[in-house]
């Protein structure tokens, strides 16, 4: 897969294998096998899907990175570590913000580096709860301490609005990336940030592409749901109702699926592939459990859509109501979108 530069010096694949749906506490009635997430991991990097993305917070999953880093060195040698881009989430508990204690940074920096099984981790992206806490810059200013002391190649964050990014830009800490959730039925991140990133030489990095398995040929034709199998799946039928609701969203899988047949690929791939084509979008982030939809991630950057297809899915588009307001501003402060995360885990 040829990869993107996301600053000089450092390129990521444009699809992202990513780790949420692999934490204990992501699926609501099914257990993830450790060897089995491994050996996937391992067969996505050597398809040529190398840049993984988790987090600090996502119970179980750092540790299962870093047994498949293990699992590389065993057939690759020291270039195990060289195959792959690491890039880790720093995320503080929400309780201590108030008084947060800037030793916190490199504790949990220094404990991801212990589980990875490395000495250094590509990207460390760092989200902060409430913005009501004014801490966020002095954590930012700790992790480019631990960037200087070569413990993080690059800093990111994620979930941050303009106005906060903004901030840390004036500041001198101006990240490499920011990561934000961006699909066809959340376009948050095209009122602002799309412009300010390209003006800052920050990318991109979007998760929620295809909205926790939504858009799927599994949903066509149904009946929305009214019990379903994933946190991702309760977050993002909420962005759903955001969207316009469960009929709107069925005229946009209607026309992604004759997109999808006219390039010989599925509804959640060509879901993707919008985003990654997207003005600023460096890479979008797919949660894959098992090594089923290897094939059609590989095939995400390859997509070029046509001019009647961009319409036909710009009209669908030019019908929704929302989500409106800042990215993840409703993850925030909406309790029915805010309960869905699990705030306190470090």
């Amino acid at each position: 897969m040829q990869k993107r530069e996301l600053v000089p010096g450092y390129k990521i694949c444009p699809v992202i294998k990513g780790g949420w749906q692999l934490s204990s506490g992501h699926s609501l009635n099914q257990k993830i096998e450790d060897q089995r997430a491994i050996d996937d991991t391992t067969a996505f990097i050597e398809a040529g899907i190398t840049t993984l993305d988790f987090g600090d917070i996502y119970t179980g999953v750092e540790e299962l990175i870093g047994k498949s880093i293990a699992k590389l060195r065993e057939t690759h040698g020291d270039l195990a570590r060289d195959l792959v881009q690491l890039h880790t989430k720093y995320v503080p508990n929400e309780k201590f913000l108030d008084n947060f204690d800037r030793s916190d940074v490199e504790t949990i920096v220094n404990r991801s580096l212990s589980r990875l099984g490395v000495d250094q981790v590509d990207l460390v992206q760092f989200h902060w709860w409430k913005y009501e806490a004014k801490n966020y810059l002095a954590a930012m200013e700790e992790l480019f301490k631990l960037k200087s002391a070569g413990k993080i190649r690059h800093i990111g964050v994620t979930n941050f609005d303009v106005e906060r990014l903004s901030e840390m830009v004036d500041a001198g800490l101006k990240p490499a990336s920011t990561q934000v959730q961006y699909s066809m039925i959340d376009t948050r991140a095209e009122d602002e940030m799309a412009q300010y990133c390209l003006e800052n030489g920050i990318g991109i990095l979007c998760y929620g592409t295809v909205a926790g398995g939504f858009f799927s040929e599994r949903f066509l034709g149904t009946s929305e749901p009214t019990q379903v199998d994933t946190r991702s799946n309760v977050k993002y039928q909420l962005i759903i109702k955001e969207f316009g609701g469960w009929d709107l969203f069925q005229e946009l899988l209607k026309v992604l699926d004759v997109i999808s047949k006219s390039h010989n690929t599925d509804i959640g791939t060509i879901a993707s592939a919008y985003i990654v084509n997207r003005p600023g979008v460096t890479a979008v982030i797919v949660g894959a459990r098992n090594l089923s939809h290897l094939e059609s991630n590989l095939k995400i950057p390859t997509i070029k859509f046509s001019e009647n297809e961009l319409a036909a899915i710009a009209e669908v588009l030019s019908r929704s109501k929302g989500p409106k307001g800042p990215v993840y501003y409703l993850e925030r402060y909406n309790d029915k979108h805010r309960n869905i995360m699990h705030t306190n885990n470090n």
